[in-house]
């Protein structure tokens, strides 16, 4: 394609000094020379006109409140209108339905409330909406720009509990202006002042699970940092640190903005090179964003007074960007929040369209012909792997150097072994899987192993073993195997009810042929713990040591989670799925299907149900509700084997919700033990 053999042609030019090799026939020489002459000459055509655009980027948490006043205060706030509007939402809907089926009335009537606060003075083009349950994007342009926009992708990451649900997360809209790639990320991350850490790890996780494809299928998806230009705004929920409520209200009096940034955790964490490295923000002058009494000006009077800090914000990475204005709009009393703005003029890249088509022409014809005179080739660093004591939903890799000693550059695939669906065994990757390798270059190819809920079973069981052999394919030239082995702990977190209840010591001790609660605290199953404590938790449970289960108690709940979602046959097995949905409104019927499961399934059924209805009888304390627990947990017990929709979803969760009231006969099972 016309963009991927550019972004090939960029690559030579980088390493056009590498060309000329001593043992390289004269012939081939005189035309690389030449070659990489035009390859200058062509990216001084694409990088020499820059043209000046601005950029309005505006973030706003509304607590889940409906549009009550006009944006025009915020959204059109600047003397000029910009070119571009990238407008930024969180908690669009904080309802239950919102959070559990991405659906929400409120969506178009914030979409309406921002068409109708834009810049009076230009005409604009709806690009594109984004929206990730209450973290939504949306993207204007003036009309006069909107055919110069191409290639708009758009991806979104949740980091809620389990890694998925998108309470907390971001969404992210790609595209190419002219010749700038520019990718816009707005985020949520993980709230209360000591969650420092939870927020650092959201912010990797989204940088690293966020890709968006290429046109080029041939190319590998692009990363938010493979952009020209980022631009990152939202909620980040990074507090005032180690400072009374009453101590930072006396410095906001004073506008001493300076002292309380020192104790800003953005700039801590930054200054540390933990998140957000490159990435740059304007000064703060403006006082706290968060929080306000709904509908004032007044600070948080509730029980819990929130000590003001400025949790909105907006960072950028790039070159020749410059901001006009960084500012909050204090006049807007909607939410909790107050929205904040901030106008970037950027550099954007324009292309001589005529003389680069002209020149990159003749490149491409150059390339074609010295193609067909020269075979690729690659050297491997190592060819054989081992991977040690891989555990349950660990992260492992190794990196495998591939160098580029042939004449020409190459492309490189893996490629799948015949009569296999994939080029890897689902509990294999390599990244990048495919790519471009200029003459002289080399890549790292990450091999990573992760086992998770999908192929945990069969590597318990002993049916798969971690081998694997990858071949590594050369456009026009030949293949190289990678040998990929390794042994794997087995874990109760993907084993069978059945199999766990017969094993008589911790099931890493067991031959292959041969889970402390607390009641009380906030926010259970619903604000997922820390990777590091996790797997601790998995590490105790599968070795048997459960003196001391550790780790804060979001991570032994979101571990249990994790353990249900993990299990090959869930609770309830699948050949009583349509049974269920049939008397999900019968409470006695909804019972007397669960009397039938097998004794292990039905022993654990019982036990979780018993553990749940204890929580409920503490809801003044850990705020949980029916509402709460019934569609976490029906999801988890009663799974659907094929993809459910959102008649089965409600049936699923009125299911369950039978045995969320206690009843006498389920006092009776305290009473009995399990067989």
């Amino acid at each position: 394609s016309y963009h991927g053999r550019q972004m090939h042609i960029e690559q030579q030019t980088h390493s056009s000094s590498c060309v000329l090799l001593t043992d390289t026939p004269v012939s081939v020489c005189e035309m690389f020379l030449n070659l990489n002459w035009q390859l200058l000459s062509l990216a001084c055509v694409v990088t020499s006109c820059e043209s000046l655009n601005s950029f309005f980027l505006g973030t706003y948490n509304v607590n889940g409140q409906n549009p009550k006043e006009s944006l025009s205060p915020w959204l059109a706030s600047t003397t000029t209108p910009p070119d571009f509007y990238l407008v930024a939402f969180q908690e669009l809907d904080l309802s239950k339905e919102a959070f559990l089926f991405n659906d929400t009335p409120k969506e178009p009537e914030w979409m309406l409330a921002v068409y109708k606060g834009l810049h009076p003075d230009a005409k604009y083009a709806f690009v594109k909406l984004v929206r990730l349950v209450g973290i939504m994007l949306l993207f204007y342009v003036k009309v006069e720009h909107a055919a110069h926009i191409s290639e708009v992708e758009v991806e979104s990451v949740g980091t809620g509990v389990m890694g998925r649900l998108g309470n907390k997360g971001a969404v992210a809209i790609r595209f190419q202006f002219h010749n700038s790639d520019i990718c816009v990320v707005n985020s949520h991350l993980a709230a209360h002042t000591e969650e420092f850490e939870r927020r650092n790890q959201d912010f990797k996780d989204i940088c690293r699970r966020m890709q968006f494809s290429q046109d080029d299928l041939t190319l590998p998806p692009l990363t938010i940092m493979k952009h020209n230009v980022v631009l990152w705004l939202g909620d980040l929920n990074y507090r005032i640190s180690d400072l009374e409520v009453d101590h930072v209200k006396d410095l906001i009096a004073k506008k001493d903005f300076e002292t309380l940034y020192n104790h800003d955790q953005v700039r801590q964490n930054t200054l540390q090179f933990v998140v957000f490295v490159g990435f740059t923000e304007g000064e703060i002058d403006f006082q706290p964003t968060y929080k306000y009494d709904t509908g004032s000006d007044q600070w948080d009077t509730s029980e819990k007074c929130r000590v003001p800090a400025w949790c909105d914000r907006i960072l950028w990475k790039g070159k020749n960007i410059k901001q006009l204005h960084y500012q909050s709009h204090m006049t807007l009393k909607t939410s909790d929040h107050k929205p904040v703005s901030s106008l970037l003029e950027i550099g954007i890249k324009v292309v001589n369209e005529e003389s680069y088509k002209r020149t990159f022409e003749e490149i491409v014809r150059d390339i074609d012909r010295l193609e067909n005179d020269c075979i690729p080739s690659v050297t491997l660093s190592q060819r054989e792997f081992q991977f040690q004591d891989v555990k349950f939903m660990q992260h492992q890799a190794k990196t495998v150097t591939v160098y580029n000693d042939g004449q020409v550059p190459c492309q490189f695939e893996f490629i799948p072994k015949l009569d296999e669906p994939s080029y890897c065994k689902p509990w294999l990757t390599a990244n990048p899987a495919k790519g471009f390798l200029a003459q002289g270059a080399s890549v790292d190819i990450d091999l990573e192993v992760f086992v998770n809920r999908t192929t945990a079973p069969e590597l318990n069981s002993g049916q798969q073993q971690l081998e694997d052999i990858l071949v590594l394919h050369l456009d026009r030239g030949k293949d190289y195997f990678i040998f990929v082995t390794g042994n794997y702990l087995p874990s109760c977190f993907g084993s069978s009810l059945s199999t766990l209840c017969l094993l008589k010591e911790p099931i890493q001790d067991m031959p292959l042929e041969t889970i402390r609660e607390t009641v009380k605290a906030e926010e259970l199953f619903q604000q997922p713990g820390l990777r590091s404590e996790f797997e601790e938790i998995r590490d105790c449970l599968d070795t048997g040591s459960l003196d001391s289960l550790p780790g804060s108690n979001h991570s032994v709940s979101e571990a249990l989670l994790l353990f249900l979602d993990a299990l090959p046959e869930p609770v309830i097995p699948f050949s009583f799925y349509p049974q269920c949905l049939e008397c999900c409104s019968d409470s006695s019927q909804c019972r007397q299907i669960i009397s039938m499961l097998p004794q292990c399934h039905k022993n654990v059924f019982n036990y979780l149900t018993a553990f749940l209805q204890e929580l409920l009888k503490f809801s003044a304390h850990n705020r949980l509700d029916v509402n709460i627990l019934a569609p976490i947990f029906a999801g988890l017990l009663l799974r659907s084997p094929t993809k459910q929709d959102s008649t089965e979803k409600r049936k699923v969760k009125e299911f369950f919700q039978h045995f969320l009231v206690q009843t006498p006969s389920d006092r009776d099972i305290h009473y009995k033990s399990p067989e």
